[in-house]
């Protein structure tokens, strides 16, 4: 689909370094994730580890159900500023955080019957109908990239069929699994299938599911007709069971840009560009995945007359974003602009040697709108450390 932000982006207009989030492209894949839920019933949550810039909840919530969080401070952040269900899990909480957690959430799921058993005491004392869950790992691996994916070989998130306790059912009201990442409703088809061979027979006596995130379902090709029988036909199997969706980076997928600026160009073998931003600080996804983030306007090294390796600020000698090449040869002061980074990067920047955060742009790039939300200085890198 076209993107407003791709076909109208103005570097010129934004600061640098900075995150630029388009408002219509946002708005674009509400509405597809929106269709899905009036289709099939289903609840979609904003998951905000993926995507966590509030100044957009109130759009947002126009057409999302509620939030997940990881823990108190998303929690808290779900309820201040969207104000409508708020699901929690944690692969382990903290005593002294659990009873904050649970006069925020609506929904708590638990990683282990051991934390279940531990705070269902703090549950039943609060005066909130809390719904409770447990996580579920079914050992079906659909992602290739073992960082990212929780089933992976001694995995630490979610019961395993040997180690669910059945007994244990009368506490709670939902399972909740989460397996996939960056996929198509293929890979969810395959999942489900494994779960309800282990875990089927206790579905006839809960109130819902959550399907998790890693859902990739405002992306071109994805299956949305797949995806909507799947849903639907889940609910049918179980007498019309609730199900939830908590896609983060679909709700957000190509819908911003990270703008930086060349520093310098230097020569070592290859043409080097030095810019004012990193992958280690600012896009850490580049080298954990590793991927290759694209730039508007260039293209594969050699395919242009100008090839180079792109590098950030940082002291670290792996910060490097990949190699490019251009029709032009690029200068100091020249700005590049790396596509689809409003999602898992903005939420995992950090200060690392001083390195200055990004600043937050919301735009309407098609009528040239440009609003800076939030600026960063010394004082946010300091008040990190003492």
């Amino acid at each position: 689909m076209e993107r407003n932000i791709y076909n109208n982006i103005d570097p010129r207009k934004c600061p640098s370094p900075s995150f630029v989030v388009d408002i219509d492209d946002l708005e674009t894949n509400l509405k597809i994730l929106d269709s899905i839920q009036k289709r099939t019933g289903c609840k979609i949550l904003l998951a905000q580890k993926g995507f966590a810039m509030f100044h957009f909840y109130p759009l947002i919530k126009q057409y999302l159900a509620g939030v997940c969080a990881s823990g108190l401070h998303e929690a808290k952040l779900g309820k201040e500023e969207f104000g409508k269900e708020v699901h929690t899990y944690s692969p382990a909480y903290k005593e002294e955080e659990f009873e904050e957690i649970a006069e925020i959430s609506n929904h708590i799921v638990f990683n282990s019957f051991n934390q279940l058993k531990k705070f269902l005491p703090v549950i039943k004392k609060s005066n909130k109908d809390i719904s409770v869950g447990i996580r579920v790992n079914p050992q079906h691996s659909e992602t290739e990239v073992a960082i990212y994916d929780p089933c992976r070989q001694g995995s630490r998130l979610g019961v395993t069929i040997e180690n669910f306790e059945e007994d244990q059912l009368e506490n709670i009201s939902g399972i909740h699994f989460h397996t996939l990442c960056e996929k198509n409703a293929d890979s969810l088809e395959r999942t489900l299938a494994a779960i309800e061979k282990q875990f089927g027979k206790f579905f006839n006596r809960i109130k819902w599911v959550n399907f998790g995130g890693g859902h990739h379902i405002t992306r071109d090709d994805y299956d949305i007709e797949l995806l909507c029988k799947i849903i639907t036909d889940f609910k049918n199997r179980y007498n019309n069971i609730e199900v939830f969706l908590e896609p983060g980076e679909a709700i957000a997928l190509n819908t911003g840009v990270f703008v930086a600026t060349v520093v310098d160009i230097v020569h070592n073998g290859d043409y080097i560009a030095i810019l004012d931003a990193s992958a280690s600080t600012h896009m850490p996804d580049v080298l954990e995945m590793p991927y290759r983030p694209m730039i508007i306007g260039s293209g594969l090294p050699e395919e242009k007359k100008y090839t180079y390796t792109v590098g950030g600020c940082s002291c670290l000698a792996g910060d490097i974003i990949g190699s490019y090449s251009f029709d032009k040869e690029l200068k100091p002061g020249d700005k590049l602009v790396f596509t689809d980074m409003a999602h898992y990067s903005m939420v995992k920047t950090t200060t690392f040697n001083g390195v200055p955060l990004p600043s937050i742009v919301a735009a309407r790039t098609k009528y040239g709108e440009y609003k800076v939300i939030r600026k960063f200085g010394y004082n946010d890198f300091k008040e990190r450390l003492s």
